[in-house]
């Protein structure tokens, strides 16, 4: 079926194969590339606030926490504000008070936190168990679903470094008063030093960021299946203008020479006017053009050649068919008998006209 069809239909259908490989290809290589994309920006946001966060609990702990910490012991309320991870909390829930900022969290998920809004959920507690399986396990990333939404989250390892944490968290007997008063003597102790507690997570919002991707790679898609499109209008015009219309003279000529028709009454004459500019090109085709006007020439000379040799056959046939019915005649017994009477008339009409 591919075989009949014309050569403009079958460029047609190639280019078209093409531009579906085409978009097969480049669409998984576009997808695969956005969506890294996507991933690399959530996670670079993820990174950014998770160093806010480090920063905010580094000051609280240089410059809050010493000016603080001497009043755990004389006042009757606990104050958190002395607590880095408290204060980083904080900071960061006036931050998600923007409106376009609510989706994004942070959380020291802990496995026995002091305060019950930092304890771990299964899906948290999963991650502080790989922590803590694998201690050369720095970060951990990927996607969850959370009220709705697709977050992205980027967890660290998180455990008591400094020695004097531990008071807090060590046991009731050493910790501050205002510490029991506030929090209670059940949680957030039996912590030690190096040991993960818990996981550092920042979680980022990632329906948008991917909603956003797969409208570049529609719009990515739509602007290659445009252009591609007008490329192959482009090619089957410019191939139709300088192949196909070339060639079908030289098609017709050579289907004319081929059946013997290139001069036969009622066939169309050649047209050597389009022959001719076609040979007038410099390309394969004027090549190709100027071998076909010189065999049209040829032909044409031949066959001219052929009628004139064969009407001087005809002619010299007719003669000689003529000549050979005389001779019929002439040999024929009546018509000698017919020819002696006639000589016989003509002798008396001599002999009498002497006598005369």
């Amino acid at each position: 079926m591919f075989k009949n069809l014309k050569l403009a239909t079958k460029f047609t259908l190639f280019l078209l194969l093409v531009l579906l490989g085409g978009i097969s290809v480049s669409g998984i290589a576009l997808s695969e590339a956005l969506e890294h994309r996507a991933k690399d920006e959530i996670d670079y946001r993820a990174q950014v606030l998770i160093q806010m966060v480090n920063s905010i609990r580094d000051y609280t702990n240089t410059h809050i926490n010493p000016l603080l910490t001497p009043s755990l012991e004389t006042q009757p309320e606990f104050i958190p504000e002395a607590i880095p991870s408290f204060a980083a909390r904080e900071i960061f829930e006036k931050f998600r008070n923007n409106k376009e900022d609510k989706n994004y969290f942070y959380k020291d998920a802990t496995l026995n936190p002091t305060n019950l809004r930092d304890k771990a959920d299964e899906f948290e507690i999963s991650i502080i168990e790989q922590f803590r399986a694998n201690p050369e396990l720095k970060t951990l990333s990927g996607y969850r679903n959370l009220l709705a939404e697709r977050l992205y989250y980027s967890a660290r390892p998180f455990a008591i470094k400094q020695p004097s944490c531990l008071r807090c968290h060590s046991t009731p007997e050493i910790a501050p008063k205002s510490q029991l008063e506030t929090y209670g003597t059940e949680n957030g102790f039996g912590w030690k030093l190096d040991e993960i507690i818990g996981s550092q997570i920042i979680y980022v919002p990632a329906s948008q960021v991917f909603e956003n991707t797969r409208l570049t790679f529609s719009l990515v898609i739509a602007i290659f299946i445009a252009i591609f499109t007008a490329v192959i209008l482009l090619i089957n015009f410019l191939l139709k203008k300088n192949v196909i219309q070339p060639i079908k003279p030289m098609a017709r000529l050579a289907q004319q020479l081929g059946n013997d028709t290139a001069d036969a009454e009622g066939e169309p004459e050649i047209d050597l006017g389009k022959l001719t500019a076609i040979a007038k090109r410099s390309d394969e085709l004027g090549q190709l053009g100027r071998v076909f006007q010189r065999m049209a020439h040829e032909v044409r000379d031949r066959e001219q050649r052929l009628r004139q040799q064969v009407q001087a056959l005809r002619i010299e046939i007719d003669q000689t068919k003529i000549r050979h019915q005389v001779n019929e005649i002439a040999d024929n017994t009546y018509f000698q008998k017919l020819q002696q009477e006639a000589k016989d008339i003509r002798g008396k009409w001599k002999d009498s006209d002497e006598k005369e």
